[in-house]
C-alpha cells in the first residue's frame, strides 16, 4: 500500500465540531457513560438526560401510536409538502397554540422543524449577520451556543439569579446589549432549572426587550409541564410588547422524543418581524432545509385533536411526585444544596460544596467518579454553563430515581473530608 503523507491532503478534522460537542449534552453524557463500571450488577442509573420514554411510567398513549399508523396509510401525507409544512398539521398547531393566548395564531406563523434543535437552527442561522450577537441564559441549553458559533453569531450569557427563582437578571441583560444585539432568548419553564416564570416577570422582559430593541426567542418545549403555583404563560402573550419566535415540540407534552417534530412560530401583533424581512428569510430559509418527515406531520391533527387531558394530568402528576422525591433526598445531601424546588420541565440545578469533599474539585471530576464508583450519570453543570452545580433529571421511576440518589449520598459519605 502506497505511503501518502497526510501532509499532502487539504482536509482535516474541524476544531469548532470538536470544541462545540465537547460541551454539547451529549457529548459530556456519552463520555461519562464511557467511565461507567461494566462490572457493577448493579446496573446504570441516567439522572443526567431529559427523555423519559424510556420508562414505563412516562409512556405514550395508543392515540400517538394510532396517529402515525393512520398518517402511514393515508396517501395525501406520503407525498411532496412545502418546506414550511402541510397545512393541516400547521394548522392543528396553530389551534392548540392559541388556546393559551388573547389573539389567533395563523397557520401561516407556523413553520414546522425536525425537532425544537432543528428549531434553534432556523431562528439563529436566520438571524446572523456580521458583529451580531445574542443573549443567552446562564445556565441554560448548550445548543444555543453551539449553533451560534456555527452561525457565526457572537453569544453573550446574561444570569439567571437562583436566589429570585432562577429570575432573568434584567441589569445584566441590558448591561450586556448594544446596537448589534438581535435577540434574547426565554427558556421558560426552565432548562435546567425547573422554574417557571410568571406572567409579571415575563411581561418585564418583553418590555426589556422592546426598550433594546430585539426579539424574543422563546423557547417552549416544556410548555405545561409544571407542577407549582406558576401557571404556564406562553411568552406570545406579550406579542403586542415586542415580537416573539416561539419554539417548541411535541417530544416531552406528549412524551415522543424521537418523532423529531417542532415547530417555529411567529407572534407579532406590530408585524415587525415581516416589515424588516425577518419572516421572508425563515421562508427562504425554509427552502433549504430538510423536512419534518410527511407521515409525522400527517400525525400532528389527530394526535393534537385526540389526546386527552387525563394523559396531561398523569404525566404532570408523575413529574411532580418524582419532583419531590428529588428535592427531599437532595437535601440529604451534605454537599448539595438545592436553591429552588422545581416546579416545572424535567430538571432541578443542584450547588456542590467542594469544601465538603477530599480529592474532588470540580463537577466533572464528580460526575466521573460517581459514574465508575455508583454506575449514577449526572450532568455537569459546566455542560449548562454554571461550573460546580449539577443538573439531575427527575423524569425518571420513583424507584431508580430513590435509588440514584442513595448511591449518591453513599458516594459523597464516602468521599467526605
Amino acid at each position: 500500500m502506497e505511503d501518502v503523507s497526510l501532509n499532502n491532503w487539504r482536509f482535516g478534522e474541524n476544531e469548532q465540531v470538536l470544541a462545540a460537542s465537547k460541551i454539547s449534552v451529549r457529548g459530556v453524557l456519552y463520555s461519562l457513560m464511557d467511565c461507567l463500571n461494566k462490572e457493577d450488577e448493579r446496573g446504570s442509573i441516567p439522572l443526567g438526560h431529559g427523555d423519559p420514554s424510556a420508562f414505563p411510567c412516562f409512556r405514550t398513549t395508543p392515540v400517538a401510536e394510532q396517529a402515525v399508523i393512520h398518517a402511514l396509510t393515508s396517501a395525501r401525507y406520503n407525498s411532496y409538502c412545502p418546506s414550511v409544512g402541510i397545512l393541516p398539521a400547521r394548522r392543528a398547531v396553530a389551534e392548540y397554540l392559541s388556546q393559551d393566548l388573547p389573539y389567533k395564531v395563523s397557520a401561516d406563523d407556523v413553520f414546522l422543524t425536525t425537532g425544537c434543535n432543528h428549531a434553534i437552527d432556523y431562528i439563529l442561522t436566520v438571524l446572523a449577520r456580521p458583529n451580531a450577537n445574542i443573549l443567552i441564559p446562564r445556565p441554560g441549553f448548550p445548543s444555543y451556543e453551539s449553533q451560534a458559533a456555527f452561525t457565526g453569531l457572537e453569544a453573550r450569557h446574561f444570569d439567571l439569579l437562583p436566589e429570585k427563582s432562577w429570575e432573568v437578571d434584567l441589569q445584566s441583560v441590558e448591561a450586556l446589549a448594544d446596537e448589534n444585539t438581535v435577540a434574547i432568548v426565554i427558556i421558560n419553564p426552565g432548562n435546567p432549572c425547573g422554574n417557571v416564570y410568571t406572567y409579571h416577570h415575563l411581561k418585564q422582559v418583553a418590555e426589556t426587550a422592546r426598550k433594546l430593541g430585539i426579539m424574543v426567542i422563546a423557547d417552549e418545549v416544556y410548555a405545561h409541564l409544571t407542577f407549582g403555583p406558576n401557571p404556564f404563560v406562553p411568552m406570545g402573550a406579550f406579542a403586542s410588547i415586542v415580537p416573539v419566535v416561539t419554539l417548541g415540540s411535541i417530544s416531552k407534552r406528549w412524551l415522543v422524543p424521537g418523532w423529531r417534530l417542532g415547530w417555529l412560530v411567529i407572534n407579532d401583533l406590530n408585524d415587525i418581524l415581516r416589515k424588516t424581512g425577518v419572516v421572508g428569510c425563515i421562508k427562504s430559509f425554509s427552502n433549504m432545509a430538510a423536512d419534518p418527515a410527511t407521515f409525522m406531520q400527517g400525525a400532528i391533527p389527530e394526535l393534537i385533536e385526540k389526546t386527552k387531558g387525563e394523559f396531561f394530568t398523569k404525566t404532570v402528576e408523575l413529574l411532580k411526585h418524582t419532583a419531590d422525591i428529588c428535592y427531599e433526598r437532595v437535601k440529604e445531601i451534605p454537599c448539595f444544596f438545592c436553591p429552588y424546588k422545581p416546579e416545572g420541565s424535567m430538571f432541578v440545578m443542584v450547588k456542590l460544596n467542594l469544601s465538603l469533599l477530599e480529592g474532588i474539585h470540580d463537577d466533572m471530576e464528580f460526575c466521573v467518579k460517581l459514574a465508575k464508583e455508583e454506575s449514577v450519570i449526572v450532568l455537569p453543570g459546566m455542560a449548562v454553563g454554571l461550573k460546580n452545580w449539577l443538573r439531575i433529571t427527575f423524569a425518571i421511576e420513583s424507584s431508580a430515581l430513590e435509588d440514584g440518589l442513595t448511591r449518591i449520598k453513599a458516594f459523597c459519605a464516602r468521599h467526605k473530608v
